[in-house]
């Protein structure tokens, strides 16, 4: 089956240019009003059910790993790196300035492919592909694995888990960005930053930590 491909003109006309609070050496296309722009996601798709618009905004783990990426080059400089749920393409973009020799970024929402290309053209950063769900795969070819806000919900933690673990056992490094979530078995991760992020939505921070699996 062809994979669904959004044009990148719908990105930028149904979005506006930031720069993410904690990491601001990098632009975004995101959404002022999600509401209206996934009824507009829903009326590109002929009316299909679609999930919410999350490459449409600088969420928490997101920005802690992307924040940490750049601070600690060295995790990422000339290893091949794969953002793993990327949304926006923040984090495949600070691992890419960071000095990673390619950067493969998977997301299951086609609308969100899009969003990455965009923002890597907005950067000037090339270097960086795009691909669909990966996590049914073996994590072949790759160095390093970064995933921000990935353990959201439960089912999305069970299949992403063994993913991460079959990377590692790989050889892969394997880093996580969460904002507390309850699905992350902290336990089992060790910490290596922790980072104070102003909230998506509403005043406030939120503590967020940037784990590796050992």
């Amino acid at each position: 089956m062809t994979a669904r491909v959004v044009p990148p003109g719908f990105v930028r006309a149904h979005t506006q240019v930031r720069r993410p609070s904690s990491v601001p050496e990098i632009r975004l296309h995101v959404a002022d009003d999600v509401v209206a722009l996934w009824e507009a996601m829903e009326v590109a798709d002929g009316g299909a059910g679609q999930t919410p618009p999350f490459w449409a905004a600088a969420w928490p783990g997101g920005q802690a790993l992307a924040r940490y990426v750049l601070d600690t080059p060295e995790t990422v400089a000339g290893r091949a790196v794969l953002d793993l749920g990327s949304g926006s393409g923040l984090v495949a973009l600070a691992a890419r300035l960071a000095g990673a020799r390619s950067v493969l970024a998977s997301d299951v929402d086609p609308f969100s492919r899009a969003a990455v290309g965009v923002n890597a053209g907005l950067n000037g950063v090339d270097g960086v592909s795009v691909t669909g769900d990966v996590l049914d795969r073996a994590p072949a070819g790759i160095d390093v694995v970064l995933a921000g806000d990935v353990c959201y919900d439960r089912e999305m933690t069970e299949r992403v888990l063994p993913f991460l673990d079959r990377a590692r056992a790989r050889g892969c490094a394997v880093y996580v960005g969460d904002p507390g979530r309850p699905y992350l078995p902290h336990d089992r991760l060790h910490a290596v930053a922790t980072y104070d992020i102003p909230e998506t939505e509403g005043p406030g921070l939120r503590r967020t930590t940037v784990w590796r699996l050992p």
